[in-house]
Protein backbone atom coordinates (compact mmCIF):
# COMPACT_ATOMS: atom_id res chain seq x y z
CA UNK A 1 0.00 0.00 0.00
CA UNK A 2 1.17 3.44 -0.85
CA UNK A 3 1.28 5.70 2.18
CA UNK A 4 1.51 9.47 2.39
CA UNK A 5 3.84 11.25 4.83
CA UNK A 6 4.22 14.87 5.91
CA UNK A 7 6.99 15.20 3.32
CA UNK A 8 4.94 13.90 0.39
CA UNK A 9 4.39 16.62 -2.20
CA UNK A 10 0.82 17.67 -3.02
CA UNK A 11 1.45 16.69 -6.65
CA UNK A 12 2.52 13.20 -5.54
CA UNK A 13 -0.54 12.85 -3.31
CA UNK A 14 -2.76 13.56 -6.30
CA UNK A 15 -0.79 11.14 -8.50
CA UNK A 16 -1.16 8.37 -5.90
CA UNK A 17 -4.93 8.76 -6.11
CA UNK A 18 -6.86 11.66 -7.67
CA UNK A 19 -9.57 11.05 -5.05
CA UNK A 20 -7.24 12.67 -2.53
CA UNK A 21 -8.13 16.04 -4.10
CA UNK A 22 -11.61 15.81 -2.56
CA UNK A 23 -10.11 15.18 0.89
CA UNK A 24 -7.74 18.14 0.57
CA UNK A 25 -10.47 20.46 -0.69
CA UNK A 26 -12.95 19.36 1.98
CA UNK A 27 -10.33 20.23 4.59
CA UNK A 28 -10.12 23.76 3.17
CA UNK A 29 -7.22 23.45 0.76
CA UNK A 30 -9.00 24.78 -2.33
CA UNK A 31 -5.82 25.45 -4.27
CA UNK A 32 -4.85 21.84 -5.03
CA UNK A 33 -5.05 22.57 -8.75
CA UNK A 34 -2.64 25.51 -8.50
CA UNK A 35 0.72 24.68 -10.13
CA UNK A 36 2.65 26.14 -7.17
CA UNK A 37 0.91 23.81 -4.71
CA UNK A 38 2.14 20.74 -6.61
CA UNK A 39 5.68 21.25 -5.28
CA UNK A 40 4.70 21.90 -1.65
CA UNK A 41 4.89 19.13 0.91
CA UNK A 42 1.72 18.28 2.80
CA UNK A 43 3.30 19.78 5.91
CA UNK A 44 4.14 23.06 4.12
CA UNK A 45 0.66 23.33 2.62
CA UNK A 46 -0.97 22.69 6.00
CA UNK A 47 1.21 25.37 7.61
CA UNK A 48 0.15 27.91 4.96
CA UNK A 49 -3.52 27.07 5.48
CA UNK A 50 -3.39 26.76 9.27
CA UNK A 51 -4.38 23.11 9.23
CA UNK A 52 -3.42 20.19 11.46
CA UNK A 53 -1.12 18.09 9.27
CA UNK A 54 -1.52 14.97 11.40
CA UNK A 55 -5.30 15.07 11.13
CA UNK A 56 -5.22 15.53 7.36
CA UNK A 57 -2.53 12.88 6.99
CA UNK A 58 -4.71 10.44 8.90
CA UNK A 59 -7.68 11.14 6.64
CA UNK A 60 -5.65 10.61 3.47
CA UNK A 61 -4.03 7.38 4.64
CA UNK A 62 -7.34 6.05 5.95
CA UNK A 63 -8.92 6.71 2.54
CA UNK A 64 -6.05 4.95 0.75
CA UNK A 65 -6.21 1.94 3.11
CA UNK A 66 -9.98 1.56 2.65
CA UNK A 67 -9.66 1.84 -1.11
CA UNK A 68 -6.95 -0.83 -1.21
CA UNK A 69 -9.00 -3.14 1.02
CA UNK A 70 -11.86 -3.13 -1.50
Amino acid sequence: MQQVTKDTLIGEILEIDPGNAAILMAAGMGCVGCPASQMESLEEACAVHGMDVDELLGSINEYLAKKEAN
